[in-house]
């Protein structure tokens, strides 16, 4: 029996734009100059919700080396990218304690928001948000 893949949409409480602070792996164990653990907090620009992946800007930077293709006029080199980590390995900042925290959704005011432990609603960033103002304008326009 052959198993066939998932479809539909896969739902990730982390968005693009949110401040993350890993919580396990390799940027967890970040040192400063006085030798106290600081876990490295970052913003997160892409997300992987089907593997549960995600990027944050600035951590687990790996190297790659790229040919260059004179044909699509890109220039080769070693680069430095982000690599993909596991959602499991980082936490959303909770905007009033500012500590790592977890998020479940509620409904307020007729509208679903995301919200930490504390209380806080985790503030919609205009990354991924739809563009609701346009349709709106162009509906406004016909009337006329």
């Amino acid at each position: 029996m052959k198993a066939t893949a998932k479809t539909g949409t896969v739902k990730s409480k982390i968005k693009r734009g949110d401040t993350v602070v890993f919580i396990a792996g390799k940027e967890y164990n970040r040192f400063d100059s006085n030798e106290k653990r600081q876990p490295y907090r970052g913003r997160v620009i892409a997300v992987d919700a089907r593997n549960g992946k995600v990027k944050v800007e600035g951590a687990m930077l790996v190297k790659r080396h790229r040919k260059p293709v004179p044909q699509m006029n890109r220039e080769g080199g070693i680069f430095e990218q982000e690599a993909w980590v596991s959602v499991s390995n980082v936490a959303l900042i909770d905007p009033e304690t500012g500590k790592p925290t977890r998020v479940k959704y509620e409904v307020r005011d007729g509208a679903k928001v995301r919200v930490a432990k504390s209380g806080a609603v985790l503030a919609e960033s205009g990354v991924y948000k739809r563009e609701t103002k346009k349709a709106d304008e162009e509906a406004t326009e016909d009337e006329s």
